[in-house]
């Protein structure tokens, strides 16, 4: 009977912690703050073209932001594809995406593969960059152009 009682005695305060620390639980859930929105995001427009017909230029364009620097310079392919396409006076290449911080990772560049560099004598390629429907940056060059709103 005295273990009976002593364990009721020892229950009734275990209780009250157990009830107040699931209030206090909740109410420190509720005080924290909710986590900040994501940033807006920018329409990007790439437009690459060429003053003569090129079989197989290589395009290198970024596609989505990488989450930071050392995540874009550990594997920059995963941010940055690929793309051979045909181009010509009115063949351009067109691509369009979405990125948060157009300033720091919006990037076009196009140019011949090293075997075709020879055979050519000046393709004439150009690039145009354009963020929210303005345009942010232009290139032209006899081998390649490359259009960002960074130095690279």
């Amino acid at each position: 009977m005295v273990f009976r009682k002593t364990l009721t005695l020892l229950a009734a305060p275990v209780a009250g912690l157990l009830s107040t620390s699931a209030v206090l639980g909740a109410g420190s859930a509720a005080a924290q703050p909710a986590p900040p929105p994501p940033p807006p995001l920018h329409h990007i427009k790439y437009t690459v073209g060429a003053s003569q017909d090129i079989a197989n230029a290589e395009i290198y364009y970024r596609e989505k932001d990488p989450p930071n620097w050392a995540e874009y310079s550990h594997n920059p392919y995963l941010y940055t594809p690929n793309q051979e396409a045909n181009l010509g006076p009115d063949k351009p290449w067109v691509f369009e995406t979405w990125l948060a911080d157009p300033a720091q990772w919006s990037m076009v560049v196009v140019g011949l593969p090293t075997a075709q560099t020879a055979d050519l004598a000046a393709p004439g390629f150009v690039c145009e960059l354009r963020v929210d429907d303005v345009v942010v940056a232009t290139d032209s060059g006899l081998r390649g152009a490359l259009c960002s709103q960074r130095p690279w």
